[in-house]
């Protein structure tokens, strides 16, 4: 296993896509619940203990080899916004471009053919993180850091906040981030034995809508 390989996955730079994205921090400015550093970070906690926690117990399960196929389906049943459905797969389909020109492998080769328009974000994490030879801890600390990571950084584009406080609200919630990873890695090792009704079916709501209505907006600065 390579460490070295960990942080070429997680880097930002990385070209998965991540950076058109917001992760419903644009809907959330617009909509005032995101203002200031504070709330950045409220915000960043509720994503991470939900979609974050779902995103990286299906990466975690992915890369201790749970069926993709099972996988998938898993998360097009935690996610009932239409919006971030197709977001994911985007995601997704962008991540495995990347995967493959870094690390090719015939299980990356397999995943693109069975989801020719993507499967799911959290999903290609996992088989990355197999095809890079790393395990289930590192697939989770990629999807779980992400989740946030994302948010922060839109945010900073959004209301010109200063980077050094929207670095401070990450350093701050690394704590949490180590929880969630422990409880996906959990997760992730159960389904192998019991099935994917075993990953977190914690849901965002405000998230959800959030997308929708972010979708059809005709003048905004991240595809979502």
């Amino acid at each position: 296993m390579s460490r070295a390989a960990l942080l070429v996955l997680a880097d930002g730079r990385f070209p998965a896509g991540g950076h058109a994205h917001s992760g419903g921090a644009e809907a959330a400015v617009r909509a005032g619940r995101i203002t200031d550093a504070g709330s950045l970070a409220e915000f960043c906690r509720g994503r991470l203990h939900s979609a974050g926690l779902v995103a990286a117990s299906l990466a975690a399960a992915a890369a201790a080899g749970v069926d993709p196929g099972a996988l998938d389906g898993a998360a097009d049943a935690r996610t009932p916004s239409p919006a971030l459905r197709l977001t994911g797969r985007k995601l997704g389909r962008q991540l495995l471009r990347a995967a493959r020109a870094t690390w090719p492998c015939p299980e990356l080769d397999a995943l693109a053919a069975r989801f020719p328009k993507g499967a799911h974000q959290p999903v290609v994490w996992g088989v990355a993180a197999r095809a890079a030879g790393l395990e289930d801890v590192d697939a989770a600390y990629c999807a779980a850091y992400e989740s946030v990571s994302g948010a922060a950084t839109a945010v900073v584009r959004l209301l010109s906040l200063d980077p050094f406080d929207a670095t401070g609200v990450l350093a701050r919630l690394a704590p949490e981030v180590d929880r969630a990873v422990d409880q996906a890695v959990a997760a992730g090792r159960r389904a192998r034995a019991e099935g994917v009704d075993a990953l977190p079916s914690v849901s965002a709501p405000l998230l959800e809508i959030g997308a929708e209505v972010h979708a059809g907006w005709g003048g905004r600065l991240f595809a979502s």
